[in-house]
């Protein structure tokens, strides 16, 4: 640490107008971007090329700032359509450095514009990649950006607030993000034409089934895939209880991604997941709701060292062998030695062989770890959305019979 009132921290303030401040003592001074004050998270790096404004938008990154690893970011600007939630939720994102001009035909604002207005707090002119080995070699680290003024105690009243923050272990992040009121949803993918973002028209004759999201932080890409597929859908806040869900008559419920420690959030999610799985409904869940539905059926969730956040993951479904490249952000992970005889994994990552995919036995219930939304993302794992759709159809064959 750098002793203040000496003339290197003097010159440090007097050519940098940010700094990042990380528990283990490390100082990265850098420049201000976005919105003006500080910012306390978990430091997570995401490994994507693209699709910075989702992924800033993604709820699940509560309580997270995210270091990109891609240098160059901002390039193609931003745009109306590509949020992934109103407001952002992630404490402050850090870059190497962003381009103040957009070159793209859907963007309508600069990267730096729409981090202001969004009050995403900023730095850049760090060495990102340093800041991802730094993790892959100590897991986890907390973290300030300071993108204010800066006076002699700023570094040091900084750590102490850093070193006494909880940080994201048994917090429950999902139940502070989760909407508030009952909401349907009905836009679909969209699909670009003549430099226009427009709304996927497609015609579906297929009766509309009334589908229960549960909202633990869900994105809006996810909440288009299931309205492309015919259903209605109707989003409620996670504390909803079994019987609040049952009025709804569904045809089946899809768990949604969202943030924090999985098993802080299941003190109140297994109670009513434990219900549903007795209503022979077909349920489906991503990312925060696989590990939480695995929690309700008897299994445990483990912090991971590093995590998993990019576009560019392999996962091979064990059934068939085949290889697909998924969207993922998830730092919490089902341990495969508390599965019961009940429990079945699907898919499994080729990185570091964690559990990416569960089914549960003679039953329409399936989850995956990683994002089939694809947003940002390959689309190999789209398909997962008419899976739940299949499962409902024959789910009502079944009740026919």
């Amino acid at each position: 640490m750098i002793a203040r009132n000496n003339r290197k921290f003097k010159n440090l303030v007097k050519n940098h107008d940010a700094v990042l401040i990380i528990e283990n003592g490390k100082v990265f001074w850098g420049y201000g971007i976005g919105f003006k004050g500080q910012s306390l998270g978990e430091i997570c790096f995401n490994t994507s090329m693209t699709g910075y404004q989702e992924i800033i938008t993604d709820p699940s990154y509560a309580n997270q700032i995210i270091n990109f690893t891609f240098p160059h970011i901002g390039i193609v600007g931003t745009n109306l359509n590509d949020n992934e939630s109103k407001i952002p939720a992630a404490s402050g994102i850090i870059v190497k450095e962003i381009s103040n001009f957009a070159s793209n035909y859907r963007s309508d604002k600069n990267f730096n514009t729409w981090l202001k207005e969004k009050k995403v707090i900023g730095i850049q002119g760090i060495d990102t990649r340093a800041i991802t080995s730094m993790i892959r070699n100590e897991g986890f680290l907390n973290g300030m950006i300071i993108n204010d003024d800066i006076k002699d105690n700023t570094i040091s009243d900084a750590l102490n607030k850093i070193r006494s923050w909880k940080g994201i272990n048994n917090i429950d992040l999902a139940s502070k993000i989760s909407t508030k009121i009952k909401y349907n949803w009905s836009e679909k993918t969209y699909k670009l034409s003549k430099n226009k973002h427009e709304a996927s028209n497609k015609d579906n004759k297929e009766k509309k089934r009334t589908i229960i999201v549960i909202d633990y932080g869900v994105k809006h890409n996810i909440l288009r895939m299931l309205a492309e597929r015919n259903f209605n859908v109707t989003v409620v806040p996670s504390n909803t209880s079994y019987k609040n869900i049952m009025k709804h008559k569904p045809a089946g419920v899809f768990l949604s991604n969202g943030p924090g420690d999985p098993y802080a959030t299941s003190k109140h999610s297994t109670p009513i997941l434990k219900q549903l799985f007795n209503a022979n409904i077909p349920i489906f869940g991503i990312c925060l709701g696989h590990q939480l539905l695995a929690l309700a059926l008897g299994a445990a969730t483990e912090k991971m060292n590093k995590g998993h956040r990019g576009a560019n993951q392999p996962v091979q479904n064990i059934k068939n062998k085949k290889v697909e490249i998924t969207s993922q952000n998830h730092g919490f992970v089902v341990k495969r030695s508390s599965l019961n005889k009940n429990i079945l994994e699907t898919h499994t990552s080729l990185f570091d062989g964690v559990i990416e995919g569960l089914e549960i036995k003679n039953k329409n219930i399936f989850s995956v770890q990683y994002h089939p939304e694809a947003s940002p993302g390959p689309q190999d794992t789209n398909s997962f959305f008419d899976e739940f759709l299949s499962s409902i159809l024959e789910n009502e064959q079944n009740a026919k019979t």
